[in-house]
């Protein structure tokens, strides 16, 4: 009879702490006595035949000669078993993402070479790849909405355990404005579900310049420049990318609106005065405006022009702005003028013939546009905001009323008489 031969075992690795069953091949194993991992006895063993024995491992460290000892002899020292030290996790990068799985997850520590499986709970990585001794990236399998624990196996064992958390996808239903100017800038609140941990706001695939999760349910985002039209609104958060297939739209609107001209460029105190505003970007205007005061109505005619009536306002300059989704556009200037007044005429009385200059004084009478003796025109002069000078045109015998009208209205009325000369 020959001693026992080992020519082989499986597997040939294991953990440091041993336990684990492997199984030697060889011959001359019938009666065997002794099974020895290095010089340490093996927890036990069964003999399957003369060709085939099962050892429980021994704890130990190291690559160790494993031998077979029967009545025959001891075998020769050729057959190695490797001793692996237990893996173990540090970091995990990302440490969360989606229940749909896909993401590709970082796993960080040590003893990881002979990974031969990943798993998130009890449910294998969809696959794994081994970087290095301290590196393997897995890509994460679909699980429910809950952390999971991460767990390395290798020839030395399974590794501690880390924590992944899986995220329920966001979802963006409202938008507040949903609207704003192609220069961006504007606060806008998205609501929706699952916003927490926001990592973007995109606007067609542009960043939102800042953006504040406020709660689970809502962020505050400032709208980026974009082309006029209609863009995609979405938040990334590690559960995913919200409702990619139907996502909330935002309109951009083209330009500011841009003021040119406003006729007529001055009225009364009152309001009331219907003037004209010509000027480009003027359709979809939400607000007209006299010094932060809303005109009475107004009505947008084309992109270029528009009318407004005009609001009370006191007397002085106004700025007169127009909103619209896009911004606030330039301000023109619009004068408010207080309804014109006589006091006195300078002379009161002259001939039918024209010819007569006759001095008018009041108030407010720096915008006059005409001065009438009854229904006739007389030429005149604004001297001053309190003084006009006129030609009395010709006219019958008798008393007629002096007015004066100025882009803020029509004066009272005082008495000029015409007397007839003498006859012959």
């Amino acid at each position: 009879m020959a001693a026992p031969v080992v020519s082989s075992i499986s597997p040939n690795q294991g953990p440091m702490s041993g336990g684990n069953t492997v199984t030697l091949t060889g011959t001359g194993f019938s009666g065997a006595t002794a099974v020895r991992f290095g010089g340490i006895a093996a927890i036990s063993f069964t003999i399957l035949g003369s060709t085939k024995i099962l050892a429980v491992v021994p704890a130990g460290a190291g690559a160790v000669n494993v031998t077979v000892t029967t009545s025959e002899g001891t075998s020769a020292q050729t057959v190695t078993y490797t001793y692996v030290a237990a893996p173990s996790l540090s970091s995990l990068s990302p440490d969360q993402g989606p229940v749909s799985g896909g993401i590709v997850v970082t796993l960080t520590g040590a003893n990881l070479s002979s990974a031969t499986a990943v798993r998130f709970d009890a449910i294998a990585a969809l696959s794994f790849t081994v970087v290095s001794a301290t590196q393997i990236s897995a890509v994460a399998p679909v699980h429910a909405a809950a952390a999971a624990a991460v767990t390395v196996t290798t020839a030395g064992g399974t590794s501690n355990s880390l924590t992944f958390s899986y995220v329920v996808a966001p979802s963006v239903t409202g938008l507040t404005p949903a609207q704003g100017p192609a220069s961006g800038g504007t606060v806008v609140t998205l609501t929706g579900t699952n916003l927490s941990g926001a990592t973007a706001v995109r606007f067609d695939g542009i960043a939102a310049p800042t953006f504040t999760v406020v709660s689970a349910t809502e962020i505050s985002a400032v709208t980026p420049v974009h082309a006029a039209g209609a863009a995609a609104v979405t938040v990334t958060t590690p559960g995913g990318i919200s409702n990619p297939e139907n996502p909330s739209m935002y309109f951009y609107y083209a330009a500011v609106p841009s003021l040119v001209s406003v006729t007529p460029t001055s009225g009364t105190t009152a309001g009331g005065t219907v003037v004209t505003i010509t000027g480009t970007s003027l359709s979809g205007a939400t607000a007209v405006d006299f010094d932060g005061i809303a005109a009475t109505s107004f009505t947008v005619a084309s992109s270029t022009a528009m009318t407004a009536v005009t609001p009370a306002h006191a007397a002085g300059t106004a700025a007169i702005t127009v909103t619209t989704p896009g911004g606030t556009g330039n301000p023109l200037t619009y004068d408010y003028y207080d309804t014109p007044t006589l006091s006195t005429l300078t002379p009161d009385l002259g001939p039918t013939y024209a010819g007569n200059t006759v001095t008018l004084t009041g108030t407010s009478l720096t915008t006059t546009t005409d001065v009438r003796f009854g229904g006739a025109a007389a030429s005149f002069t604004v001297l001053s905001p309190t003084e006009v000078t006129a030609v009395a045109p010709a006219g019958p015998a008798g008393p007629v009323s002096v007015t004066v009208v100025t882009t803020a209205g029509v004066s009272n009325g005082l008495t000029y008489t015409r007397v007839a000369g003498p006859g012959i």
